[in-house]
């Protein structure tokens, strides 16, 4: 299969998202902890996966993959407390429960304090909103900590980068098993920002390519692991050198699973969002270049600019912020890219 397009990081799904989808010319969607799995038993069940799968069946769209399980469903697991075995249980049940309607692919991040911006309406192209990082600010707190996935259980005592890489071992030895033999494939996210230093207690260890190859070998190079290669967040690393890093390690062993395709301006500890085109790197090479090393999944839209007319396409989350000018606009040129580069 080749490179394709799917609409992605959808969070409330409806008559509105599908006939958008259909209308940009995708037959493929990628859900964001959507508002179709509410997971109110500490994993997503299998009536309620079943439910979405007759749903996007029902409207002619293909499932792609999940990303995300409620917060409330891995906390414990991040920071390491009690109660994280049975979270873990949850967690594979929800694995077995995917594989059971045929999705085989969930992205999770490691992110006890989660993303992380000083700065929601930034100004960008031609007054377009981004939202912004720099480190210098962050002492005066997240500007997404009010988002829904953020955290709301305070940190209690910090969470040093061992205790983290520790925390993730733990992780992977207990689910990969089952992810191996239901035929889930787990794509992790790199941490964002990725910077050094600890942000809100706890600190962030997926920050830099090296890492993320360390990732992988804490998951014993198991097929059913690999990267969710969020092109935005590995440009905050190192722009266009750190991303063809990624795809020259990660990417020619067959761990990146689907890539984010969203960019900035700068690198850490200072960047802002911007339009596709504009940013650290170009968008025609990295897509030339995954297909160099073999790869053939798909990717989706990211983060997007509002543009004028736009509601905020980061807190807002109904499907009429979703649908939006940024992120028509986006679509639109990476369809343009892959028709030129003769992926069709």
């Amino acid at each position: 299969m080749t490179i394709r397009l799917s609409l992605g990081h959808i969070d409330v799904y409806d008559e509105r998202t599908a006939a958008f989808a259909h209308q940009l010319g995708l037959s493929g969607v990628q859900f964001h902890t959507p508002n179709l799995l509410p997971g109110e038993d500490g994993y997503w069940s299998l009536a309620e996966l079943q439910a979405l799968r007759q749903r996007c069946d029902a409207d002619s769209l293909r499932i792609d993959g999940l990303e995300n399980v409620p917060y409330s469903h891995i906390w414990k697991i991040h920071r390491g407390l009690p109660g994280r075995d049975e979270q873990i249980e949850n967690y594979c049940r929800t694995l077995r429960n995917m594989a059971a309607v045929g999705i085989d692919l969930l992205g999770y991040n490691f992110l006890p304090t989660y993303v992380w911006r000083t700065g929601m309406a930034e100004p960008g192209r031609g007054g377009a909103l981004v939202t912004a990082f720099d480190l210098d600010a962050a002492a005066t707190g997240n500007a997404l900590a009010s988002y829904r996935l953020s955290p709301v259980e305070p940190l209690t005592e910090p969470i040093s980068a061992d205790q983290m890489w520790a925390n993730h071992q733990y992780f992977l030895d207990a689910v990969l098993p089952v992810a191996e033999e239901v035929g889930v494939r787990l794509a992790l996210h790199p941490d964002d920002p990725p910077v050094d230093v600890p942000l809100g207690g706890a600190a962030r260890i997926f920050t830099t390519p090296a890492s993320l190859v360390a990732a992988r070998a804490q998951a014993r190079n198991s097929p059913a692991w690999g990267l969710d290669f969020c092109l935005g967040t590995v440009s905050e690393m190192g722009g266009e050198e750190a991303v063809n890093e990624v795809i020259d390690t990660l990417g020619s062993a067959g761990a990146i699973f689907y890539v984010h395709f969203r960019d900035v301006q700068g690198t850490v500890p200072s960047f802002r969002e911007c339009f596709l085109g504009e940013g650290n790197y170009s968008p025609a090479r990295v897509i030339r270049r995954l297909n160099d090393v073999g790869f053939a999944g798909f990717l989706i839209d990211d983060h997007v600019p509002a543009m004028i007319g736009d509601p905020d396409t980061w807190m807002d989350i109904s499907s009429e912020a979703y649908c939006s000018r940024g992120r028509a606009h986006a679509i639109g040129y990476l369809q343009g890219v892959l028709n030129g580069l003769g992926f069709d």
